[in-house]
Order: structure tokens, then C-alpha cells, then sequence
């Protein structure tokens, strides 16, 4: 189980308000109903079992129950919309540097959203800007990373791995949350994000 209240103890803007299913059926969708709403900024929707996870191209995501990362955060740009061009990629970056600081594996980005270690996904990110003609309303960012998982669908084992399956180790989810959202949150604040 995550440690939700270690993780929000930790954090200063991004993270410090995590909300946390056991079940939900997509982080994405929560997080835009929430979003709406004005949740505070920098809020992480989190969930230990996906049912039915947003891709890229309408696909949807696997993630196996209670192993893995599976959240979207939500943020309030200050920034015009042109300044948040390529953040997929640098959210991919924040990540791959969280991977390497708690892991100490270096995992490749496939541009611009996948995470890879030894040519297979570990890892995808979803970033969705919802604009009011020229300005932003809000940026989701959905993120699964397969941490602990073993157990792939068929259909996944030639293309999707995890830390775990590649490393031959446990990992704490929450070390690599953590260690995302700061980093992430310097970049923001470096950009004037947030």
C-alpha cells in the first residue's frame, strides 16, 4: 500500500493535496471532473487499481493492482500556452531522472511519451491541456509506471516490462513519487509554471 500521508508530509505544492482511490476506474477522467471544480493546484489523483486507464490514441492502459504508479495531477499554469510546449517530454525527463535517483537505472524516453528500459515500455505519460480559447484552464498529466508489476497480458510481454521484472527487485512506489514531484516542481517553479 502507498503511503499517502509520508508522500503529502514531504511535498510543497505538487502533491500536497493527494486524493486516493483503491479502486477508480481512470485517474484521468477523476481529475478532469475535479479539475473543473478548482481543486488546489498541484493536486494528484492516485489509485492502486485502474480499471480502465487512459493512453495515448484512445487505448487504454494496463497497470496490475497494488504494484504500480498509476496517478494524474492536475496544475494550474500561469504560463501562456505556448510556454508549455514540449512538457511532455520534460515531465518524461523529471521522470526518468526519478527512476535513475531511487533505482539507479538509467530508462530511455521514446518520444514524447513512452519510458523504456531495455527496449520495452515501462512507463507512459498522458498530458492533456484544456484551453478557454487562448488561455489554459488547466494541464492533467496522467502517469503510469510499472514499478512492481510481473503479470502482463499476453499481448504485452514482447513490448512491456517493469523495474521489478527487468532489476530483480522491490521498489517503493512512493520513493519515486516523491522524488518525481520534486523534481517536477523545480522545473515548474524554474519556468514559472506554477
Amino acid at each position: 500500500m502507498i503511503n499517502i500521508e509520508n508522500i503529502k508530509r514531504k511535498l510543497k505544492t505538487i502533491g500536497k493535496n493527494i486524493i486516493f482511490f483503491d479502486e477508480i476506474d481512470s485517474t484521468q477522467t477523476k481529475a478532469k471532473e475535479l479539475a473543473e471544480k478548482n481543486i488546489e493546484n498541484g493536486t494528484i489523483v492516485i489509485t492502486e487499481n485502474q480499471t480502465n486507464g487512459l493512453g495515448t490514441h484512445g487505448r487504454n492502459w494496463y497497470s496490475e493492482k497494488n504494484k504500480n504508479l498509476t496517478f494524474t495531477m492536475i496544475i494550474y499554469p500561469k504560463c501562456s500556452i505556448n510556454e508549455l510546449d514540449g512538457i511532455t517530454k520534460k515531465i518524461a525527463e523529471c521522470m526518468r531522472n526519478a527512476i535513475y535517483n531511487v533505482c539507479n537505472i538509467r530508462a530511455d524516453i521514446k518520444e514524447p511519451n513512452d519510458i523504456m528500459l531495455n527496449n520495452k515500455k515501462i512507463g507512459g505519460i498522458l498530458t492533456q491541456i484544456i484551453t478557454k480559447g487562448e488561455k489554459i484552464r488547466y494541464l492533467l498529466i496522467g502517469i503510469g509506471i510499472d514499478v512492481n508489476g510481473t503479470n502482463f497480458p499476453e499481448e504485452l510481454n514482447e513490448i512491456a516490462t517493469s523495474l521489478k521484472k527487468e532489476l530483480k527487485k522491490e521498489y517503493q512506489r512512493e520513493d519515486i513519487l516523491l522524488e518525481f514531484c520534486n523534481l517536477f516542481e523545480k522545473y515548474c517553479i524554474e519556468k514559472k509554471i506554477i
